[in-house]
């Protein structure tokens, strides 16, 4: 089972007849691995890495990050349960330091996600404050490097 997570996440999609070759096994052990993986929730989905330059120019992403109360008897997990349940909401994660929630939402503009922190999120009894970032330009991706432009590859580090 390890091997095969190892050639999903190290590798770029893969067929199971190619998987099976790789690892030495048949096709349908790796078929019933991964039907094993998608059962107890290990293997979520599936998903390839999209350069953002590629598509969706008019969107945008924010960072924002949550501070809240934590509930008496579910902690932060049920509140962040809830907030991740958002539509607009891509990633939601649990922090440590100076804030309780990572939430990264995407949006058709700046006004859909300002709008989405303080008609939706903001008015959560639990939520204490949020500040939101917006996301200008992104070099790398899940491990991945987004292409510079030729031209900005040459530019010097230092101008004359």
């Amino acid at each position: 089972m390890k091997d095969v997570l190892k050639l999903l996440l190290e590798g770029e999609a893969v067929r199971t007849e190619a998987m099976a070759s790789v690892l030495g096994v048949s096709e349908a052990e790796i078929e019933a691995t991964l039907a094993k993986l998608e059962e107890e929730r290990m293997l979520l989905g599936w998903r390839p890495v999209i350069n953002p330059k590629a598509i969706a120019e008019n969107e945008v992403q924010a960072l924002i990050e949550v501070s809240i109360v934590p509930e008496r008897d579910g902690g932060f997990n049920r509140i962040a349960e809830r907030i991740a349940r958002f539509d607009q909401v891509v990633t939601c994660y649990l922090m440590s330091g100076g804030y309780d929630l990572m939430v990264i939402v995407r949006g058709k503009n700046l006004l859909s996600v300002a709008t989405f922190v303080s008609e939706k999120l903001a008015t959560l009894g639990v939520v204490q404050s949020t500040a939101t970032r917006f996301m200008l330009r992104c070099y790398k991706v899940d491990g991945f490097l987004i292409d510079t432009e030729q031209d900005e590859q040459e530019k010097p580090a230092i101008s004359p």
